[in-house]
């Protein structure tokens, strides 16, 4: 199957889609490993590498951009919605 997420660096932990994936379509890594998509994410959004837990940082360039304010699941869409960005 061909890629539908970037990895932009080795350390992220999110993907950015290169295209709308629907809930339930495969999320297609450029390994070729593949895994549901939990939720609609739409083109350039970032989709969860992994699972993690409320607090842990989301990496996207190699670096922290923020903290999850939920505990997520791998394949979640990366959002506003389910981040920290109060500090909190």
């Amino acid at each position: 199957m061909k890629p539908n997420v970037i990895i932009i660096h080795p350390k992220d932990n999110v993907g950015v889609a290169l295209t709308d994936i629907h809930k339930d379509e495969s999320i297609v890594l450029p390994d070729g490993e593949a895994f549901p998509a939990l939720a609609d994410i739409g083109f350039s959004h970032k989709v969860l590498l992994t699972n993690i837990s409320r607090g842990a940082d989301i990496i996207k360039y190699g670096e922290t951009i923020a903290k999850v304010g939920q505990d997520l699941r791998k394949g979640d869409w990366v959002h506003v919605h389910n981040l920290n960005l109060e500090g909190e």
